[in-house]
């Protein structure tokens, strides 16, 4: 459902282009379908003015439903051969169709990143994995596995504590450069955000070595952007 946005063209699904102008939740409306042929040629336009796209975990599908709609169907043989009227088709409501996605993403459906998961859904995903029994000659996999998902779950928790650390930094050098100093405020920040940056991707090259506990690695930026923060504020306290 993710890929459902609003305003922009959708061209994730294989032989076909959508617009949705407005989504919320599964409620669409002002939807476009442009359906192309293998030389990309719109052979069918279907547009309605509202409807309802749902998605069946079990079956790996999508179900629109949609209200209000046109369809407009061309010639397959030659899309672009408008010297022959279009079939056209207008219906109140269409029955719910069912839009197996095994075409678009293969058979194993699509994969839901671990970046995109809810608190409580990684949480869920920490206690399967944990659950999962060893199999012999697969530690090291398995490890570094729990250790990808625990670098997901630290890093949410350190973005949040990053924008705290930046503005304890950016408060006494607000009042340290002086305002018409604008290259020099460029300069600082951007070492500040790529010095961060860059800590923050070394510790995650480390998701393959759960050894060396990069979760916990992961705090290092934070805690030093923390300790200078309050070093910086101390001096100007002075």
């Amino acid at each position: 459902m993710s890929f459902i946005q609003e305003k922009t063209f959708i061209r994730d699904f294989k032989g076909c282009v959508i617009y949705v102008g407005e989504r919320r939740g599964a409620v669409l409306r002002d939807i476009w379908i442009w359906e192309l042929d293998g030389q990309r040629r719109v052979r069918r336009l279907v547009r309605a003015e509202s409807g309802r796209l749902d998605y069946d975990d079990a079956t790996n599908s999508l179900l629109p439903t949609f209200t209000l709609a046109k369809v407009e169907e061309r010639n397959p043989a030659n899309p672009e051969d408008f010297t022959k009227a279009p079939k056209l088709a207008s219906f109140e409501k269409a029955e719910e169709v069912r839009i197996s996605l095994d075409r678009y993403f293969g058979h194993e459906g699509v994969r839901m990143k671990q970046e995109w998961l809810t608190f409580s859904e990684l949480r869920a995903e920490r206690a399967r994995l944990a659950a999962l029994p060893a199999v012999p000659g697969k530690q090291k996999e398995a490890a570094s596995e729990r250790m990808k998902l625990e670098l997901v779950l630290h890093d949410k928790f350190n973005l949040a504590l990053a924008a705290f650390s930046f503005a304890l930094i950016g408060v006494p050098l607000g009042i340290k450069v002086s305002r018409r100093e604008t290259s020099a405020n460029l300069g600082i920040s951007l070492i500040l955000v790529l010095g961060y940056y860059f800590l923050t991707v070394m510790v995650k090259w480390l998701d393959r070595h759960p050894e060396y506990r990069p979760d916990l690695l992961l705090w290092v930026p934070n805690l030093l952007f923390l300790a200078l923060g309050v070093w910086l504020f101390r001096r100007i306290e002075r």
